[in-house]
């Protein structure tokens, strides 16, 4: 296993408990902390983005309630919580009454490093693990395989000059993979790749409440999109929580000044959804702002018209699909992805290279069939993202082309979806399994009945108050209100 960070943990954990003696090599000298708050100082410079945002999803908790109960027992030991669809509803949700699918609907409140360190010590527990840290990977060893002519992977080299030799190797080396050029050494590929960068600039910063304060009440959005920044809260474990700021790439001036502590601070304290949690019930627990830019939308194809690029190989997490963090899916997905691993693997051995080829095939179909759907959905999100950003860098309207329907979809989405989930339970139900993994990316646009619904506030628009802001409106007016 190359890298133990989510995506190869949750890898490790699923192939030991199928039998499997399993290596885990990892680049950062991780010794385990003692809790969760050391957990959150860790060293992982091998994986910038723990100390960010981070969402873990209803596919993610139902997985593994279903697979690996005790996981959850042990993040709920280490102060995460659930959170249940149908609690906090917004005082104007109407007619709300539980489904017994609502029970699907829950995500845990936890910070990365805490869910990694929490893994780690299930993982270690399990007694057919070891780790290797603070050594890295640099190179694949192989040999030709004489039953189906392909190279066979057979271990992988250290950059100790040491080799570690395998069945079967799983590479979870993150979105920064060096697996390509690994492959390209040995005469494999290219690799064809698909990348579109997201347009975001992210900015993260962590809070604890005071001694006997409260989260404020979520029965709101906790995130939106002015167009110009983005912005989330997300709660995490032991009374902690973290706000994420994101900033168009190209807006240099705005990116700039949100990555000083004070400004991120006085910025929050101007967006609806932000501001109350910071209103003197918390204050943060590190210096700085942590920013991360680079992020892009990115798939890459080890399977080709059918054939693997190369057998005794699976590459799981962002090292094979990795998409925009902002939408809180990389934790759900890497994980998700090596449950199909090992789906794929399951009442198979990973010895003969017919075996090798099978489970390269049919672990391959399974990303493409359940999870690249919500790469391609991200990929045409950021791209409107992208184009209402850049008009309004410029000055310009985005929406001053009424004849256009990106402009008309825009308003559906803000004057009909949007107070549609603070009143229809139907609605906010569709679009809590859209964005929980549980429905497919189109599900909630091709639902009849929950688009009628929008439509209908859509269309009563004219007969009700105007929206009100969930911030400042134009992006100028925003940088007014920031300190100098």
């Amino acid at each position: 296993m190359v890298g133990g960070g989510v995506s190869g943990l949750s890898s490790a954990l699923k192939l030991s408990r199928h039998g499997h003696a399993v290596t885990v090599v990892e680049r950062d000298d991780t010794p385990m902390p003692a809790s969760a708050d050391e957990a959150f100082a860790w060293d992982r410079r091998g994986a910038p983005q723990v100390r960010h945002s981070h969402a873990f999803l209803a596919r993610l908790v139902g997985l593994l309630k279903a697979n690996e109960p005790d996981v959850v027992e042990a993040l709920m030991a280490a102060g995460a919580a659930e959170l249940r669809f149908g609690d906090d509803l917004p005082p104007t949700m109407v007619g709300f009454e539980r489904e017994a699918s609502d029970d699907e609907l829950t995500m845990l409140t936890c910070r990365r490093t805490t869910f990694e360190w929490v893994l780690r010590r299930v993982v270690l527990d399990e007694g057919r693990v070891h780790f290797a840290t603070g050594v890295g990977v640099n190179g694949l060893t192989h040999e030709r395989d004489d039953e189906t002519g392909l190279l066979r992977i057979t271990g992988v080299t250290l950059e100790d000059g040491s080799v570690r030799t395998a069945d079967l190797v799983v590479i979870a080396s993150g979105r920064r993979s060096a697996l390509p050029e690994w492959l390209e050494a040995m005469g494999v590929g290219p690799v064809r790749e698909f990348v579109e960068d997201t347009g975001i600039v992210y900015a993260s910063r962590f809070y604890r409440l005071k001694k006997g304060e409260k989260y404020p009440p979520r029965n709101g959005p906790i995130g939106g999109d002015l167009g110009y920044v983005k912005y989330g809260v997300f709660v995490g474990d032991n009374d902690t929580f973290s706000i994420t700021l994101a900033a168009p790439t190209d807006d240099n001036e705005l990116r700039t000044r949100l990555a000083d502590p004070a400004v991120f601070d006085h910025a929050c304290r101007q967006l609806v959804a932000t501001e109350p949690y910071l209103d003197g019930r918390a204050e943060p627990i590190h210096d700085g702002v942590h920013v991360m830019a680079g992020l892009l939308n990115r798939h890459r194809e080890y399977v080709v018209d059918g054939v693997p690029l190369v057998l005794g190989l699976l590459p799981v997490g962002d090292a094979v699909l990795c998409t925009n963090p902002l939408y809180g899916r990389g934790c759900s997905t890497g994980y998700w992805g090596a449950h199909l691993m090992s789906e794929a693997l399951a009442g198979r051995e990973p010895r003969t290279g017919r075996e090798l080829f099978d489970i390269a095939v049919e672990y391959d179909a399974a990303i493409n069939r359940e999870i690249k759907p919500w790469y391609e959905s991200g990929v045409q999100q950021d791209a409107e993202a992208r184009r209402v950003a850049a008009a309004l860098l410029r000055g310009d309207d985005p929406d001053d082309d009424s004849s256009d329907p990106k402009t008309m979809m825009r308003s559906v989405l803000r004057e009909g979806l949007l107070p549609a989930l603070r009143t229809d339970p139907v609605v906010l139900r569709a679009f809590m399994r859209n964005m929980n993994l549980l429905s497919t990316p189109d599900a909630l646009m091709k639902d009849t009945e929950v688009m009628n619904r929008v439509f209908m506030v859509w269309q009563d628009r004219e007969n009700r108050p105007s929206e009100v802001p969930m911030g400042p409106k134009k992006r100028a007016q925003f940088l007014d209100l920031l300190p100098a």
